[in-house]
């Protein structure tokens, strides 16, 4: 996948994120949850830090994604764990959109 300046990889089409939801993509080599919510993307790493989970098959409400596992709850903006069981937030991911592209910044 092609950066379009350095440090900026291609994730996915805009159109294949729907509004309020959460979809799962790899991304050279990595497991990332992609946020669409209130027309801004999102993107975390995959994998709840509780349990092995990967949060595409959560509950996305509002900007809070909820693990399909043990209902703990992360905040899409930036990672962090909001409620018990979790004790660590997730790792979070610059996003930019241009020409209905979404690019993540890995590194």
């Amino acid at each position: 996948m092609p950066a379009i300046d350095t440090g900026w990889t291609e994730a996915t089409a805009r159109a294949d994120l729907p509004e309020d939801d959460v979809v799962g993509v790899t991304v050279e080599g990595r497991d990332v949850a992609l946020y669409a919510v209130d027309g801004e993307v999102f993107a975390t790493d995959n994998l709840c830090t509780h349990g092995n989970a990967r949060l595409c098959d959560g509950f996305l409400e509002g900007h809070e994604i909820e693990c399909p596992l043990h209902q703990g709850r992360f905040d899409v903006r930036d990672g962090s764990a909001l409620c018990a069981p979790l004790t660590q937030g997730l790792r979070s991911y610059p996003v930019r959109v241009e020409q209905g592209t979404v690019y993540l910044k890995l590194a």
